[in-house]
């Protein structure tokens, strides 16, 4: 054969072999999308074009050789990651029943207590137009650590569709870097109370009831707390939420935090002159509980405009030896903005109806720097916020010791540990990597399915930073269970559900075992023989031509 056909066949199969490797991703129906982000977990959400048991989560720190499972056998799943470092990026990539995505990064929360914290916060945004995709573009260039939605997600009904087409389709590259933690809109609740919004998002779920509607979480040493006002302006019914129970949360979630800075967002304005007005309310029911714990700053939407009132105390400005707080409308992200009717009041620092954009805020030690950010790169207003920190906790001294009774076993299967920690007073507590939690310096846990546990023990002394060790434990399935499912051999995939609740989700690093045609694994083994039987023909045909 000639030596320049034999390198044209060569570089031929070397092609189609090379483009197998790398094939491109079959798009899934939603990309996937970031919820409950925290230092050491992170919910991955998506959506495929029809039931699957075999969807994964391959993620990792510079690679993506770790595997997560969903136990679901739908076309709705939601992956736990668990395990995960403080404070470090993240690659991923979903790869299910022939769909995957393109590898994204995301990064996890610090520890809390670590003294820096970055975030966007806009609201109105969810009309699927050119303004709201701008403002996301503006916010994912911004690279936030996490976005604060402050309602009005998905015009104009909120309903399942209007998700799909009004939130997740035009923010999905940010909502697929950027961990969204959102408020309901009156607009949500027009369809079910809010029912869809309720199974599209996974939100923390740490108040009484065990409900999504509002909650707190931290970032590094800024406690959020997320209302729904709907609820306490009377549009949920009483099964649903009370703005009884809902003050009582309040006032028991801020009374605890030991986080100095102090974050509340919703979506009615107790203070606006835009068209909506003031929502009284809202103000005067839990603006004292906000004034009595310490609030540093409230954010809400609902007025399709921007605006920042001084430092409000009950129903008047603070006075100058006052702790007030400012309250901000931040509703330019996407809906129309609505002109003004009156005179600017003489408690609003600063408003405007002219400009799209978002709410940049850090803070870093006891400074909060926020500056509204337009889509053309302007800035529209910034202001600063001071407080005297005390000094950080002391490191502590000495090494967390943990041990398991049995590192591995078939499923279901009990292990138990015990921590050792340097000091006598250490409080405990247990994370066992398949979302179950405990406290004491011995604990027990059995692991139902199969997969690799990262059991993470945190020590903590008042007054110091915590201390933390691992260990791992490894679960066989026990020939009756598929680990990637958490169903029977042989059984019928069910029909989805509305939304599957988060499960706990077994994490198998280097795991490369793949359940559908995921591209993120390379070629199919059926595709490169493929490849090379056509090779192999077009050389048998070359050599009868010759």
């Amino acid at each position: 054969m000639d030596r320049t056909k034999s390198l044209s066949l060569a570089a031929l199969a070397a092609l189609m072999v090379g483009g197998l490797a790398s094939c491109e991703a079959i798009a899934l129906p939603r990309d996937p999308y970031l919820q409950k982000v925290g230092p050491d977990t992170a919910t991955v959400a998506f959506r495929l074009s029809s039931n699957c048991s075999s969807a994964q989560v391959r993620y990792g720190v510079g690679d993506i050789s770790q595997t997560a499972r969903s136990s679901a056998t739908a076309k709705i799943h939601a992956v736990v990651l668990t395990g995960l470092t403080p404070a470090t990026t993240y690659t991923y990539a979903v790869d299910a029943c022939g769909e995957a995505s393109l590898p994204k990064t995301f990064s996890t929360a610090p520890v809390p207590g670590t003294r820096r914290a970055h975030f966007a916060a806009v609201g109105d945004f969810g009309t699927g137009g050119s303004d709201q995709k701008k403002v996301a573009a503006a916010m994912l260039a911004d690279k936030p650590e996490l976005f604060v939605a402050l309602g009005d997600n998905a015009y104009s009904s909120g309903t399942e569709a209007e998700f799909q087409n009004n939130l997740f389709t035009p923010m999905a590259a940010l909502l697929s870097q950027v961990p969204m933690f959102a408020a309901p809109g009156n607009h949500e609740y027009v369809t079910n109370e809010a029912q869809p919004y309720l199974d599209n998002l996974y939100l923390p779920t740490n108040n009484a009831e065990g409900s999504e509607r509002y909650y707190s979480f931290d970032w590094g040493h800024v406690h959020f707390v997320s209302l729904d006002s709907n609820c306490a302006v009377g549009l949920a019914s009483a099964s649903k939420c009370t703005p009884a129970a809902q003050k009582a949360f309040v006032e028991k979630d801020l009374a605890a935090t030991t986080q100095p800075w102090k974050i509340v967002f919703f979506h009615h304005p107790p203070w606006s002159s835009g068209e909506h007005g003031s929502q009284l309310t809202m103000r005067r029911q839990f603006g004292p509980l906000f004034e009595k714990y310490g609030v540093d700053l409230v954010l809400t939407g609902h007025d399709h405009d921007y605006e920042r009132s001084k430092p409000m105390l009950g129903d008047a400005e603070a006075g100058k030896n006052e702790k007030g707080i400012p309250y901000l409308v931040v509703g330019g992200g996407g809906a129309t903005l609505r002109t003004f009717a009156n005179a600017r009041p003489s408690w609003s620092v600063i408003r405007d109806d002219v400009a799209h954009g978002f709410l940049d805020v850090n803070v870093v030690e006891g400074t909060l720097t926020a500056k509204l950010v337009k889509t053309d790169g302007g800035i529209l207003d910034t202001f600063t916020l001071s407080k005297t920190l005390p000094p950080p906790p002391e490191q502590p001294q000495g090494t967390l010791n943990v041990a398991v009774d049995s590192a591995s076993g078939t499923a279901p299967h009990t292990a138990s540990f015990t921590a050792t920690a340097p000091q006598a007073n250490a409080t405990v507590t247990w994370d066992f990597g398949d979302g179950a939690t405990a406290q004491g310096t011995q604990a027990q846990r059995v692991f139902a399915q199969a997969g690799t546990y990262t059991v993470t023990a945190t020590a903590t002394v008042q007054g110091t930073a915590p201390l933390t060790s691992t260990t791992v434990v490894t679960v066989t399935a026990n020939g009756t269970t598929d680990p990637g499912t958490g169903e029977d051999a042989g059984t019928t995939p069910s029909d989805p559900a509305p939304r599957p609740e988060v499960p706990a989700t077994p994490t198998t690093p280097g795991d490369d075992s793949n359940g559908g045609s995921g591209c993120a694994a390379g070629p199919s083994a059926a595709l490169i023989p493929a490849a090379t039987a056509l090779v192999a023909g077009l050389v048998r045909r070359r050599r009868r031509d010759r």
